[in-house]
């Protein structure tokens, strides 16, 4: 098999088709590299570009769809509903085949030292982190934007690479290497923002809840209702049904219910069978049981 590399770059821009088409076009140009989804989000102001291909080919896609972003987005008059601290805010790479953690590890710091040379401060996270401290991307982030301009004066908070002040114009970039996560959201029939953040205090792991999953409360302006938005980075030990139950029955609590669900970019087959097999009840389910399966192999 070929030696492959899933590359997830998040943009903070959502609303403004046009520039999100001219940063993706940059990895519409090289070679040995396939674009499998790109999404974007009006209320979240955010758009997801899931990239397979080459090492080689995604360090290349990563760097330019950098500098475009860079040229094109400009953090001073961003606002919208996802937390943010950059225009090209989260970079992760995964190995899928043939490829070592630890060679997406040396992916990562390639690419945020390229970006510390256009003058845009890099925090390393997930399996990349040079500190524990950075190992979360929630921690890494935390104060935002409009945070960063003191947090990154803080001797704990020096980047990894680039320089130690803030860039303005494009703000910081958490580049890092992780496994392949489920980014899973719930949406709910109501449009108090407390309720979905008090659910997802309960759900995330830091409130107690499963012990992989990563949540937050969200405001759709466009709908009048509230989300809870998810990062499942274990998601055979934290499964997608199991976070989509609990928060039914958080929810029911405050005396609202789910009216739909969203799973951003690309998913592992195997997290969805896994809740197929919940729901449907199926006894001794196995994979190969599913035709398409048998035939990719």
């Amino acid at each position: 098999m070929a030696k492959l590399v899933e590359f997830v770059p998040n943009f903070s821009e959502g609303r403004d088709k046009a520039k999100v088409e001219k940063i993706v076009d940059e990895a519409r140009k090289i070679k040995n590299l396939r674009i499998l989804d790109y999404s974007s989000d009006a209320d979240h102001n955010r758009s997801v570009v899931t990239i397979i291909g080459s090492p080689e080919a995604v360090t290349e896609a990563a760097i330019n769809m950098a500098k475009e972003a860079a040229e094109l987005i400009d953090m001073r008059t961003h606002e919208g509903a996802h937390p943010r601290f950059g225009a090209v805010d989260v970079v992760p790479f995964t190995p899928v085949s043939e490829v070592t953690m630890e060679e997406c590890v040396a992916i990562a710091n390639t690419v945020g030292k390229a970006y510390g040379d256009m003058g845009i401060p890099v925090y390393l996270y997930e399996d990349a982190c040079t500190k524990e401290a950075r190992r979360n991307l929630a921690s890494v982030r935390k104060g935002q934007y409009e945070g960063f301009f003191e947090k990154i004066k803080d001797p704990e908070w020096v980047p990894d690479y680039g320089p130690a002040e803030m860039n303005e114009k494009s703000g910081c970039s958490a580049v890092g290497a992780r496994a392949a996560l489920v980014a899973f959201n719930v949406n709910l029939n109501t449009s108090d923002l407390s309720i979905a953040d008090a659910i997802a205090k309960k759900v995330r792991h830091i409130g107690g809840g499963l012990r992989y999953v990563k949540a937050m409360g969200v405001m759709l302006e466009e709908r009048n209702q509230v989300q809870v938005s998810m990062n499942l980075v274990n998601y055979e030990k934290s499964a997608v049904y199991q976070a989509f139950e609990m928060i039914k029955m958080e929810a029911r609590r405050y005396g609202v219910s789910v009216v739909g669900s969203e799973i951003i970019g690309t998913v592992p087959m195997k997290s969805l069978l896994m809740a197929a097999e919940y729901y449907l009840q199926i006894e001794n389910f196995d994979i190969n049981q599913i035709l398409e399966k048998q035939l990719l192999d």
